[in-house]
This record gives C-alpha cells, sequence and structure tokens, in this order.
C-alpha cells in the first residue's frame, strides 16, 4: 500500500514541479525584459556591461551647455531611456528625436551623448 501511494505521489509531483520551475522561468525572463524598458512607453535601452572604475559625481551628472548656441547634450547612463529623459528636461521622445535624426531609440548605448536642447 506504501509503494502505491509512493508512486501515485510521484506520478503527480514530477510534472507539478516541471510546471512550476517552467513558470519561474518564464517569470524571470519576463523581468529582465521590463526592468530594461520600465517607463519608456515601448522603448528599450540596450546595456553593455563594461568593467571600469566607479563613476564620481560629476560624471554622473551628465549634462553640458555650450555657451555660443546654449545646446545641451546629455549623456546615456545606465537605465536611460527617451522617454525618462525627456521627462526629465520636459520635452518630448519625438522632440528628441528630431534633434537626434541618427540616435535608433531602440538601441541606446551608455556613454552615448544626445542633443536634448
Amino acid at each position: 500500500m506504501e509503494l502505491r501511494r509512493r508512486g501515485d505521489l510521484a506520478r503527480y509531483a514530477a510534472p507539478a514541479a516541471f510546471v512550476l520551475a517552467v513558470t519561474i522561468a518564464a517569470l524571470l525572463v519576463r523581468a529582465g525584459f521590463e526592468s530594461s524598458d520600465s517607463n519608456s512607453g515601448g522603448a528599450t535601452t540596450t546595456l553593455a556591461t563594461t568593467t571600469q572604475a566607479e563613476t564620481t559625481t560629476a560624471e554622473r551628472t551628465s549634462t553640458r551647455t555650450t555657451t555660443s548656441e546654449a545646446t545641451s547634450y546629455y549623456t546615456i547612463q545606465a537605465g536611460d531611456t527617451l522617454d525618462t529623459i525627456a521627462a526629465k528636461y520636459g520635452t518630448t521622445v519625438d522632440a528628441l528625436l528630431t534633434l537626434n535624426p541618427d540616435v535608433d531609440p531602440h538601441a541606446l548605448s551608455i556613454g552615448q551623448t544626445i542633443r536634448v536642447g
């Protein structure tokens, strides 16, 4: 009788464990995609993994303005999307794309400089 219970348990537990493992894997993959484009309105950011020294505060505050033309630039940081940059500078994604016609909004690179004003 004990042997039969173990067989019944294995018959149902193995597929249940498999379904659980596949579900967890799918959720992890989905979370990875969502974290790369959260608050992006559909635009994604491609992140490059590099080994560099810790950035300083001055490097993280990467807006620079030239006084002759009052043109502002922004250097892309990890997690940035055109949507978040547009919100930060009070503009729209379309305006940023007009200023940066060569920028692919789906393939931003860390360290890439774009015009924001």
